[in-house]
């Protein structure tokens, strides 16, 4: 996407030097600089092709602002730059700091001088002439009213979705949909203009879960059942950054939730912001571990899907068309689904963080929240992470890796009994900890969850044992990898006859 700015005519501009050359084609290939509240030096930078993002809500009778940078993937779609009337605005620009202005969903009146203005004096002399256009424009419009309104009928609202029918075959599923539009078959999500016209044709059925970012919905879009996620207008930064991440490119994965849309819709009193996804009707893995004991074979096929999509999300891909490393940053069963073929999906990415190793630049969310306090790695609760590191994010993503394999394994009978569920470090700390409770119990004291010895009894339950052990590491540095992880299970004998 060019930058926009006026240009003098070819033979206006004097020829440049092959330094101004190389100057010039820098610059265009570089990405912006934009105002950024929460970032380092309140300074971020886009991607080539990327945006400056600003934008104003008003929350409880007050206009709240977030400026930031948007990248390429983002303005494939621009679903971020459109704004709802007199309840959010949003502005991109294609300038350094353009971002910089401060947006207002109502614009100061001028205090009116006394006397005759050069408005006044323009409007003696403007308004006849208006009026007798007006007189003209009238007649030339009821002379052809038939012909305006049969063009009208036909003329695309650019802030209504087109008719799907002209995007989307009506017998597609969603999945084939995504495939046959997305971008090279496995990217950065549906185009804009599909995203809005498939979330305004869902009905909503049910709430099937509730948090701290608003509610979810089962909903139905042509016969089939997808989860809608409705963040508050207070909440914009976790909408914004959750759609973000799932669209960036080459995410989608089997053990990645499947995004579907994001839009944000106005009815005139306030914006709902929605977002999309699968459904999944066993709901989350601590829903389903509360309701199911697992037998081996499943517990394995759980774990191993868990450890997959971590590991694709943690993994970095170069290439054009490459993906950057994420970090999860509140992993735990609440954060995990369970798919009807029995396996699991990785969901709620709104407190991720990318990593691009070629820059060096770790995109953290702008947002308040915090990951959860029962499954923060020692390093978190001691405030000893070295948080400029991406490998930090990693290693704490594997820890609480580890707490949920252990409450998975707990579920799997051994000898004909098995444990009740429970939540990691249930019998230590309150039902609700602190942070100070989190840290004397895994810091100070170095308790971790019970390891029962009649795992030893089954091999599948040893080696599960063992991981959580070498996830739990104080040490950061040596826990095992999500990829390592992955492999080491996928190597226990009893997965071998499971069909990928």
């Amino acid at each position: 996407m060019a930058r926009h700015g006026a240009r003098a005519p070819a033979h206006a501009r004097p020829a440049l030097g092959p330094g101004l050359l190389l100057l010039s084609l820098a610059h265009l290939c570089a990405g912006l600089k934009c105002v950024c509240q929460l970032c380092a030096n309140n300074t971020c930078e886009t991607g080539v092709d990327g945006a400056c993002w600003n934008s104003v809500t008003l929350i409880d009778g007050r206009e709240e602002a977030v400026k930031s940078c948007l990248s390429p993937s983002q303005m494939k779609g621009q679903v971020f730059c459109y704004g709802s009337r007199n309840v959010s605005k949003r502005s991109c620009c294609f300038t350094d700091f353009c971002n910089n202005e401060t947006l207002r969903l109502q614009p100061e009146r001028p205090a009116v001088e006394p006397g005759w203005g050069s408005l006044e004096v323009a409007a003696v002399v403007l308004v006849p002439s208006c009026l007798l256009c007006a007189v003209v424009l009238l007649a030339v419009c009821t002379a052809q009213g038939q012909r305006c309104r049969l063009a009208r009928l036909h003329r695309p609202d650019p802030e209504e979705p087109p008719d799907d029918r002209n995007l989307m075959s009506p017998d597609k599923s969603l999945q084939e949909l995504i495939c046959d539009l997305s971008a090279s078959g496995s990217g950065s999500g549906l185009p804009l203009l599909v995203q809005r016209t498939i979330a305004r044709s869902i009905v909503l059925q049910e709430v099937i879960g509730k948090g701290r970012y608003g509610e979810v919905w089962r909903g139905k879009w042509r016969g089939e059942d997808v989860a809608v996620k409705i963040f508050s207008s207070r909440d914009e930064r976790s909408w914004f950054r959750e759609a973000e991440i799932y669209q960036t490119i080459m995410l989608r994965h089997e053990n990645i939730l499947g995004f579907i849309a994001a839009d944000n819709k106005d009815n005139g009193v306030w914006t709902q912001l929605w977002l999309v996804s699968e459904y999944h009707e066993h709901g989350s893995l601590f829903d389903y571990l509360n309701r199911y004991t697992v037998s081996v074979e499943a517990m394995l096929v759980l774990a191993l899907s868990v450890a997959s999509g971590l590991a694709h999300l943690h993994m970095e891909i170069i290439g054009t068309q490459g993906k950057p490393a994420i970090a999860h940053r509140d992993l735990k069963s609440k954060n995990i689904l369970v798919k009807k073929s029995g396996m699991a999906v990785i969901a709620d990415l709104g407190l991720a963080v990318k990593h691009d190793s070629v820059t060096n630049i770790m995109d953290i969310p702008a947002n308040h929240r915090v990951g959860t306090k029962r499954y923060m790695a020692p390093e978190i609760l001691d405030d000893t992470m070295n948080t400029s590191n991406f490998e930090s994010f990693k290693r704490a993503d594997i820890y609480a890796l580890g707490l949920v394999f252990w409450e998975l394994a707990r579920r799997c009978p051994v000898g004909g009994s098995y444990e009740d569920y429970q939540l990691p470090y249930y019998d230590m700390v309150p039902s609700d900890p602190s942070v100070e409770d989190m840290r004397k119990v895994v810091c100070d004291q170095k308790f971790r969850p019970s390891i029962p010895n009649q795992w030893q009894s089954c091999e599948a339950l040893r080696v599960m044992g063992k991981i959580m052990r070498e996830c739990w590491y104080g040490n950061a540095a040596a826990r095992l990898t999500a990829l390592r992880v992955k492999k080491t299970i996928s190597q226990v004998a009893v997965v071998k006859d499971i069909p990928d």
